[in-house]
């Protein structure tokens, strides 16, 4: 409705302090002509927003000027009680999340405020996975802090099969990914995504962060992850499985790249990629009888080789 579309342009600019007519017309899913129209009925209730010519233009709206927002709907209520804060993984963001929330569940009305607590009574997420893994989550404060005053980070990462090393960065966002966080920074050799559990210890800088125009975080991230993705995909593997070792690979792989290639009497053709050969062996030893690699053949003779060195072993 075009009441709730005003509503929402207006609390844009309010957040966001100026934003070009392409930008809103990308957030609110309308047209740029829509936008115009939309800025003009806005001006014409008398809510002062501005349009700022050239290159650097937009709309704007005026700083001293603030509306009230709206009361929660049972709708959005429900919404936002769902996303309860233990999923934010870190104790101390948490019990912040939960303080925040219930300090607005007070500020409802009581038959709200009741319909607030009888939603949560009937919600319970645990972050923890059955195998009792868990991210290690103690420095993602200190990344927050980064990311929310703009200032450089400094800290000691120990990458996926790497040494330990020193990194000054330009934190340029948070991402959560399933149970891990990442922050996205610029880097002398480019922008780099780094896994919060891996950062052994961290400090804010004095120096600004340097952040690129017009940057998108989620347009960065998407990028960044089909790089990744594509990447995983170059040791491509055709595995013959049961329906369990069919399930088992999807759950040891997790968001990794599995592809059924055919289905006959509970038996599946797998395409299956690897970051390395000795991953692809390690998981086809693993499976056991319930899966046999076809393809590539190195890989198949790689498998029997370490078969054998294990069989060795376990019979003395």
């Amino acid at each position: 409705m075009k009441a709730d579309r005003l509503l929402s342009a207006l609390l844009l600019l309010q957040s966001h302090g100026k934003l070009t007519g392409r930008e809103m017309s990308k957030r609110l899913e309308v047209s740029l002509r829509t936008v115009h129209r939309d800025m003009e009925a806005l001006s014409a209730a008398g809510v002062p927003i501005y349009a700022l010519r050239g290159s650097g233009g937009g709309w704007q709206l005026d700083e001293d000027w603030r509306t009230q927002v709206p009361g929660l709907d049972e709708a959005e209520l429900g919404a936002l009680l769902m996303a309860q804060p233990r999923t934010l993984g870190d104790v101390r963001l948490a019990a912040a999340a939960e303080s925040a929330l219930a300090k607005l569940v007070a500020a409802l009305p009581t038959e709200m405020r009741e319909r607030a607590s009888s939603i949560r009574q009937r919600l319970y997420i645990d972050p923890d996975g059955w195998s009792g893994w868990a991210e290690n989550l103690s420095m993602l404060p200190v990344v927050q802090d980064a990311v929310a005053r703009g200032r450089k980070l400094w800290m000691r990462y120990r990458a996926a099969g790497e040494s330990e090393a020193e990194r000054t960065v330009d934190p340029l966002g948070l991402v959560a990914k399933g149970r891990a966080w990442y922050v996205y920074a610029a880097t002398p050799r480019g922008h780099r995504t780094y896994r919060v559990s891996r950062i052994i210890a961290a400090k804010l800088l004095d120096a600004p962060c340097a952040r690129p125009a017009n940057f998108d975080l989620a347009a960065s991230w998407h990028a960044a992850a089909k790089r990744y993705q594509d990447e995983r995909q170059q040791y491509r593997v055709k595995l013959r499985t049961d329906a369990r070792g069919r399930m088992l690979t999807r759950m040891w792989l997790g968001d990794g790249p599995v592809e059924t290639l055919s289905e006959s009497l509970g038996i599946f053709e797998l395409s299956v990629g690897f970051d390395t050969e000795d991953q692809a062996c390690a998981l086809v030893l693993a499976l056991g009888e319930h899966a046999e690699a076809l393809e590539p053949l190195v890989l198949r003779r790689k498998a029997a080789t370490w078969a054998h060195e294990l069989a060795e072993k376990y019979s003395r």
